[in-house]
């Protein structure tokens, strides 16, 4: 028996209800079976294609990154290619920048060459005109040696003379004026030494700094050797047209604003810059300077740029004075001081610059004081400021001494400092040991060899002058100039100069040394006698 058809899900899930086995016709179980293998034969077809669809998928995909790759390898390639020969434009433009400069640099070196040359030419010149020069010198020494034998002989004939007429020798007039003066002498060298005695026990330890002081003190010259002038490098010969400008205008607005002279002469590539005073002269060379790095010369900018460095040198003044004032150990100086103290950077004497100078008499003045029991402090004050007048003594009348004193007081300084300042050239007397110590400070500092520009021919003539003078004298041994040439020690035979004629011989060699050499501040004369008395016990 058939079992009824109901739609919807059964238990096999095609849709149909389930009917008992025994009652479902032969017919329905085939349809079933043939449903089932078009089914799988279904689903082998599809997995089939689908495999089949995706292998053509991959290939094409695989064809299509291949040809990605090898066109991203064209246009690497191609990349490559660009940037090579971008590469190599840019170092065949290299090539000719460096040809370029090694020729620019050449030129350089030639012209430079050429102005060696020019200034080798310029110095055989000079050269040539110091040797006519020094013939010249030669000539008029012979003359004057000529000169020298002739007064000798009318000396020896005047000598002749004067025997003739007082019937007496020269030696015994000497013997007899030497017994006459022996005795004043001896009566008065006594009292003298009574009197020193009795000083030193009354002044002890003061008067004993003094002495001590006094014989190392040296006198320094009180001539001064001033550079007024100041070159100025130029870059080339054109420079000079236009440093002067149309008509001379830019010139004439320079030195006006400057308060300078600007001398444009033939020297090659420079100008010279003039005035009395080194700070317009400092400010007016920084001011050319920068105008000729800038290229911009009208009176407009001439005038802005040393309005500028007008401000600059004034900071550059009070940092100098400050360090000087550092380096010398010296405080609580007032700010006016301290820079018109930074204005003697400045200045110099004899080629030795005066703010230098300045801080190294306060070292020494240190050292002698401390050594010397002095007051250590006050000396280094003083010798600071002993040069401060220099600064201003271009502008204000008076010394330098007196000026700077003056220009210190005003300010608050110690009044023993003042006077260690006023009287460090012997222009008032000196109160104090202080003062003395300075003194010695600034002539060694001033005296010492290359200290000051000084030729070192004319330095080796006069010593070897000074020596010849003390041997020429009868009695002497040995002679030696020392300090510079500042002092010459003569040292003589006891059995033929006693005491008395030492100091007439010190006398006389120093008379002599005045009268045939010239030479800045005192030479002090040293006769030493030394006599020694020797036995043997037997």
């Amino acid at each position: 028996m058939y079992g009824n058809f109901y739609p919807g899900l059964g238990d096999n899930g095609f849709g149909f209800l389930s009917v008992s086995a025994q009652t479902r016709p032969p017919e329905t179980g085939s349809n079933l079976l043939i449903i089932i293998l078009a089914v799988v034969i279904g689903l082998l077809l599809v997995v089939t294609a689908t495999f089949f669809i995706t292998r053509y998928l991959n290939t094409k995909f695989m064809k299509s990154q291949q040809l990605d790759a090898e066109n991203i390898i064209l246009v690497s390639r191609q990349k490559a290619q660009e940037i090579e020969e971008e590469a190599r434009e840019n170092a065949n433009q290299i090539a000719k920048d460096a040809e370029t400069e090694i020729k620019r640099r050449r030129g350089e070196l030639t012209r430079e060459e050429d102005r060696l040359q020019k200034r080798r030419a310029e110095i055989d010149a000079r050269i040539e005109k110091l040797e006519q020069r020094e013939a010249n010198l030669n000539k008029r020494q012979s003359n004057l040696d000529k000169r020298s034998n002739e007064i000798d002989k009318m000396a020896a004939k005047q000598l002749e003379e004067l025997q003739k007429i007082a019937q007496m020798t020269t030696e015994e007039a000497r013997q007899e004026l030497l017994n006459m003066v022996e005795k004043d002498s001896r009566n008065d060298m006594a009292r003298i030494i009574r009197q020193i005695e009795q000083e030193a026990r009354m002044d002890g330890e003061k008067k004993a700094r003094e002495i001590i002081a006094t014989a190392i003190q040296r006198i320094a010259s009180d001539q001064v050797s001033e550079v007024t002038t100041s070159i100025v490098n130029l870059p080339g010969e054109e420079m000079k047209g236009r440093i002067v400008g149309r008509n001379g205008r830019n010139i004439r607005a320079f030195e006006q604003a400057a308060g300078v002279d600007v001398i444009v002469d033939d020297t090659p590539e420079a100008v010279m810059i003039s005035c009395f005073d080194p700070i317009r002269r400092e400010v007016a060379r920084r001011a050319l300077d920068r105008l000729i790095l800038d290229g911009r010369i009208h009176p407009a900018n001439i005038e802005k740029t040393l309005n500028e460095e007008e401000k600059e040198v004034q900071k550059l003044i009070i940092e100098a004075g400050e360090q000087a004032a550092f380096e010398a150990g010296v405080v609580g100086l007032h700010p006016e001081i301290i820079k018109m103290l930074g204005r003697l950077k400045y200045r110099t004497s004899y080629g030795q610059n005066q703010l230098s100078h300045s801080v190294e008499v306060a070292k020494l003045s240190s050292v002698i004081a401390s050594e010397l029991g002095a007051n250590v402090e006050l000396a280094r004050l003083g010798a600071l400021l002993h040069d401060l007048g220099k600064a201003m003594d271009h502008n204000t009348e008076g010394t330098h001494a007196k000026i700077g004193a003056e220009f210190a007081k005003r300010y608050g300084v110690n009044p023993k400092a003042i006077n260690i300042i006023e009287s460090h050239h012997h222009e008032v007397d000196q109160e104090s040991v202080e003062a003395v110590i300075v003194e010695a400070a600034d002539a060694i500092s001033g005296a010492r060899p290359g200290a000051r520009r000084e030729d070192l021919e004319l330095y080796i003539k006069r010593l070897r002058a000074l020596e010849e003078i003390a041997n020429s004298h009868k009695g002497v041994q040995n002679s030696y100039a020392i300090q510079a040439g500042r002092e010459i020690r003569i040292i003589v035979t006891p059995e033929e100069v006693d005491d008395l004629e030492a100091t007439y011989l010190a006398r006389d060699i120093a008379h002599q040394v005045e009268e045939t050499m010239q030479y800045p501040g005192q030479i002090k004369v040293t006769v030493i006698r030394e006599t020694r008395a020797v036995d043997y016990a037997k």
